[in-house]
């Protein structure tokens, strides 16, 4: 598995996490745009599940207790 590439670069004022961007740089996306983008097959190292009704990016476990999307 690869390593987690992704970072929050917004939340709502709940947490919800709204935004993101590579590590290292490049365009930011939407929560629904990386959504998308994990469904297609372009970020092997999280998947999406329902949270509150939304579809929410989720990084797959790992050996890193507390390691997350942040």
């Amino acid at each position: 598995m690869g390593r987690k590439n992704m970072k929050v670069t917004k939340e709502s004022p709940t947490g919800r996490n709204l935004e993101f961007q590579k590590k290292g740089g490049g365009k930011k996306i939407t929560r629904a745009q990386f959504v998308k983008d994990i469904k297609a097959g372009k970020h092997p190292e999280y998947y999406s599940r329902k949270i509150n009704g939304l579809e929410t990016p989720v990084s797959m476990p790992d050996e890193s207790e507390g390691n997350n999307l942040g």
